[in-house]
């Protein structure tokens, strides 16, 4: 099984198995509950449907792949539109099994559609040109990243396979063209190099003159 289908298959998992409790706990996203990130997930999900079905034209080259795909932006004001949407819509739903039973459908063909894919085939999104095999492969950042901020306050949550941390991990130190401590685990250099947690003491040690350069945001 590839990346992209291990890490959202491990992330599909994470999702069944919240409790309607569970749903309105925060979410390692500021400002969302985890039903607003399982929203979220449900409109990425359907960014990889249309992403996978929309062919470049025959003789357009690439101009992005598994890492420029990724762009370092300012980080989140809480102003973007879309973001405020996100909450109203997952309230829209009314029980959260209704929000799971939507993700599930949705999520489910995704994962078809990715594991059906050409992965040389040219598709293009966001003004993009990019390899099928890359698009999905940028994913796995989405999706490990994700999945850490879904269990991010559920303790007995399952996390990220290890072989997707670390695949993120090096997707990011190339994004943001640094190198993390060797001390750092695959999760906490995610954690603290896109800012969802502040390096404690001892981090900012180890981190030196990189600590300046964090954390790094990707849009």
């Amino acid at each position: 099984m590839d990346l992209f289908s291990r890490s959202w298959t491990a992330l599909r998992a994470a999702v069944d198995d919240l409790s309607d409790d569970d749903m309105g706990r925060p979410s390692g996203c500021t400002g969302w509950l985890v039903r607003d990130l399982v929203c979220h997930l449900i409109i990425d999900a359907q960014d990889v449907l249309i992403t996978l079905v929309t062919p470049a034209d025959a003789d357009a080259e690439p101009t992005a792949d598994a890492v420029t795909y990724w762009d370092l932006v300012e980080p989140p004001t809480g102003d973007d539109p879309l973001d405020a949407l996100i909450p109203r819509l997952a309230a829209a739903y009314g029980e959260p099994r209704l929000l799971k039973f939507h993700f599930d459908d949705v999520g489910s063909a995704a994962g078809r559609a990715a594991e059906l894919a050409d992965r040389a085939a040219r598709v293009s999104t966001q003004d993009k040109v990019l390899t099928a095999g890359d698009y999905l492969s940028a994913y796995v950042m989405e999706w490990t990243l994700h999945h850490l901020d879904l269990i991010a306050h559920l303790r007995s949550a399952a996390g990220p396979p290890a072989e997707t941390l670390a695949a993120a991990r090096a997707s990011l130190e190339k994004i943001a063209g640094v190198s993390f401590p060797a001390s750092f685990s695959d999760t906490d250099a995610l954690l603290v190099g896109t800012g969802r947690r502040a390096p404690a003491e001892t981090e900012k040690a180890a981190l030196g003159d990189l600590a300046d350069k964090l954390p790094s945001v990707l849009g």
